[in-house]
């Protein structure tokens, strides 16, 4: 596509906006920030409603903001948030208006359940499928190992998103690769989002605020990647008062402190959360002296503060960087970790129109020491991302909201150095850099066409462009050089276009029932590869190329939802198909790290994916939870595997069930659990043997012809409320991993019969079995 159709396409997609822009005259608007009124967070996706004129109403923006429109009137502003208690005033609009929202929170499970003046039935009106969102409070009951409360552990238990593996962090959503998540901290991008080889994962919980993840559905200010968004917001700080806490557990602590930035004016707050583990300090009690010289340990940093300006400017600023590092004495070592800063300007330019504008900053790197004897070599590697970003709002009316905005991404990605140091001869190596620029513009609409129709629908623009210097090759199909071109700096070297259709509607059958419907066309034009079954700190992430086209993939789903018991309970179906272009796999034997010819071990072909996600959720009460179930099916085509036949992907799992089932027994005590259950991953096992000079060798016929055996867990969890007064609060948290000591498979590998050379033995590796923990919770 070529920028006069780009052009074109934009226009016809723009105009229409202009009817809407026009119902906007001769009315006026209440607008403003909705916050909690003990620390002065922004709630997001807060309700707001007029009453006095039917079907108005909308919901706080990513940063608490709101704006509603109407005729002149008098009207009730009733303003309501999940736990909060409801906020109602009297309005005499004849003017635009600001109205600073403040909300309490509700006490007593009771109050939970009867605070229900926000909208009927948000999730059967709101056309976005496949969307959930979390707060910190949903899942800091659920069981998880060693105690640590973890995210991306919490996301797996929901339909539709699989755990890569035990001890791995990484989750595949809707038949797409670990890769294909964008997951983004304040906006920026964080490329691995583990500790410890993946057991856990790089967000500390205490200084997160709330978690949206989308399973497709995506708006179009999001891009990127084919799968998933995991969007993830930093807790802003407290601006009435200072306060402290933090927890200590088995294997690691945690420490946060937060504060107005001027005491008693509320204009500003900060907050700085730490966390480390300290195996490395067992490590040196130990009286073994092998173990007692090992490293072995992570820690993470959040920092985020924000100062009102005036009435209409706020800034932000926030960073994390988070580490690991571990060795085996003086032979091996290894770190590596994320380096993330955002700044960010609010802007009101009047009551209808909202600016953000983000400069962003994203790092990841690591780094291999190895003492080889006669020489100490490193190994190196980074990618760095600078992002500049504006996005903004236009409220036409309570049911009609535009979004647009701009995005530009300058990708420096440094694939690979080695250097070395010592007596024996050894030539450095250092890849070339790859550097290319990635820019997107978007428009969407928000609409309620009808009491019963809400429709949101948008496009995206993006282009990538592959960059100089540096000498670029162009393969054959067998990786063969057909030829190669040297690029000056900042000369083009390939340059893609696509346009992105997103497209969702709701149609409410009743006040308690929906049916939902969507398509989307996702781009992606960063790719990571990798041929292990889960992510690695050393895999490598490339951009499109000459030689490699961007992943295109094409979803559509449809859904039915319905809630029960004035919104106490919750259910939904969705099924889905999506198609995949341009998928990535790897020749047997494929060499992916420190090769400067590394596009020629790759092969393309196709994929598909399709499944049915059952949701049923109690949301409220003494006892609630949720059960969810995926049944689905991912298969991949490729020329040069499996003879050019679909071949299941190595994500493919038939059935996936989790259980979380939480209740609070008493003011002291609540207890949880988690049952999770999912068919065993498709791996490549050897359909046989031969010999050759006395070296046994498998072989291999089909590409994921075989299976993991299956895999079911249970994890228990009780939290022991401690003495609460209003300077101190404190709690015990007890949890069991794999409680009834399950021997999970986390990998097979086969070898001769050590016994009878003429048979194979399977040989399982299980990562854990019952694991207690408990952790100690305070704040003050």
């Amino acid at each position: 596509m070529n920028l006069k159709q780009y052009l074109f396409v934009l226009m016809l997609f723009v105009l229409p906006f202009g009817s809407f822009c026009q119902q906007a005259k001769n009315k006026f608007s209440i607008n403003g920030t909705v916050r909690d009124k003990a620390t002065g967070e922004t709630l997001i996706g807060a309700n707001v409603s007029l009453i006095g004129q039917s079907g108005l109403g909308t919901a706080s923006n990513a940063y608490g903001f709101y704006s509603v429109s109407a005729p002149a009137g008098t009207y009730q502003l009733v303003i309501s948030y999940t736990g909060y208690l409801s906020d109602t005033s009297t309005i005499v609009l004849n003017k635009n208006i600001i109205q600073q929202v403040s909300l309490g929170k509700s006490t007593g499970i009771l109050d939970e359940v009867t605070v229900t003046t926000r909208r009927k039935s948000d999730n059967i009106a709101k056309p976005i499928m496949g969307v959930q969102k979390l707060s910190i409070d949903d899942i800091k009951n659920i069981p998880v190992l060693f105690g640590e409360k973890d995210i991306l552990k919490t996301i797996q238990l929901l339909p539709g998103i699989k755990s890569a593996g035990e001890g791995n962090s990484g989750f595949y959503v809707r038949g797409g690769s670990a890769d294909q998540n964008l997951i983004l901290l304040d906006e920026a991008v964080v490329y691995n989002p583990s500790h410890l080889l993946g057991f856990f994962s790089t967000f500390n919980s205490d200084a997160i605020k709330e978690v949206t993840v989308y399973k497709g559905g995506m708006p179009a200010e999001y891009g990127g990647r084919l799968s998933s968004v995991l969007d993830i917001k930093m807790n802003d700080g407290n601006n009435k008062k200072f306060g402290v806490s933090g927890g200590v557990g088995l294997i690691a602590s945690r420490l946060n402190v937060e504060g107005p930035i001027e005491k008693d004016k509320e204009k500003g707050s900060f907050t700085v959360s730490g966390r480390r583990t300290y195996a490395d300090v067992f490590l040196k009690l130990s009286k073994d002296s092998s173990l007692n010289k090992n490293t072995l340990y992570f820690y993470d940093l959040n920092a985020k503060a924000n100062y009102k300006l005036n009435e209409k400017n706020r800034l932000y600023w926030s960073a994390y960087t988070g580490r690991d590092n571990f060795g085996f004495g003086s032979t091996f070592g290894i770190d590596y970790g994320n380096l993330t800063g955002t700044l960010r300007w609010n802007h009101v330019f009047n009551s209808r129109l909202f600016s953000n504008t983000s400069l962003i900053y994203s790092n990841y790197s690591y780094r291999i020491k190895i003492n080889s004897g006669t020489n100490d070599i490193t190994i190196t590697s980074k990618i760095r991302d600078l992002n500049l970003k504006e996005d903004l709002q236009y409220f036409i009316n309570a049911n009609n909201r535009i979004n647009f905005g701009l995005n530009l991404i300058h990708h420096d990605i440094i694939p690979g150095t080695i250097t070395a140091s010592g007596q024996s001869s050894f030539n450095n190596l250092e890849l070339q850099k790859k550097l290319s620029l990635e820019d997107a513009a978007y428009i969407s609409h928000e609409w309620s066409a009808t009491p019963k129709i809400n429709i949101t629908y948008g496009l995206r623009f993006s282009a990538f462009s592959a960059l100089g210097p540096g000498t670029f090759y162009r393969y054959d199909a067998d990786g063969n050089t057909i030829d190669s071109s040297k690029y000056t700096s900042g000369q083009e070297v390939k340059t893609y276009l696509h346009i992105e259709p997103r497209f969702a509607t709701s149609y409410k059958l009743n006040e308690d029932k929906s049916i939902k419907f969507s398509y989307n066309r996702n781009v992606q034009n960063l790719h990571l590869l990798s041929n292990a079954t889960g992510s690695s700190p050393t895999d490598l992430w490339i951009g499109s190329s000459n030689n490699v086209k961007p992943e295109v993939a094409d979803q559509v789903a449809l859904g039915y939802y319905q809630n029960f018991k004035k919104n106490v309970y919750e259910f939904s179906a969705e099924v889905y198909y999506k198609t995949m272009q341009n998928q990535i796999d790897y020749k047997n034997g494929a060499e992916l790290r420190a090769n400067e010819n590394v596009e020629s071990q790759l092969l393309f072909g196709k994929g598909r994916a399709y499944g049915l996600e059952l949701f049923f959720k109690k949301r409220y009460g003494k006892f609630n939870g949720w059960v969810g179930y995926t049944l689905a099916k991912t298969e991949r085509q490729v020329d040069g595997i499996n003879n050019g036949k679909w071949y299941d992907a190595t994500q493919d799992r038939t059935h996936e069930v989790s259980v979380v089932a939480i209740y609070q027994a008493s003011k002291k005590w609540t207890f949880s659990s988690t049952f999770v259950f999912y068919t065993g991953n498709a791996v490549t096992q050897p359909s046989g043997k031969y010999n050759v000079n006395g070296h046994t060798y498998f072989y291999y016929t089909e590409r994921n012809g075989y299976r993991m055996p299956n895999y079911h867990r249970l994890d228990l969890a009780a939290t022991l409320q401690g003495k609460k007064t209003k300077k101190y609060d404190s709690n015990w948290s007890f949890s069991i991993y794999n409680a009834y000591n399950r021997a999970n498979a986390f990998s097979i590998d086969f070898q001769e019969d050590p016994d009878n050379p003429q048979k194979t033995q399977a040989v399982q590796t299980t990562l854990f079995k019952l694991i207690p923990s408990v952790t100690y919770n305070f704040k003050f």
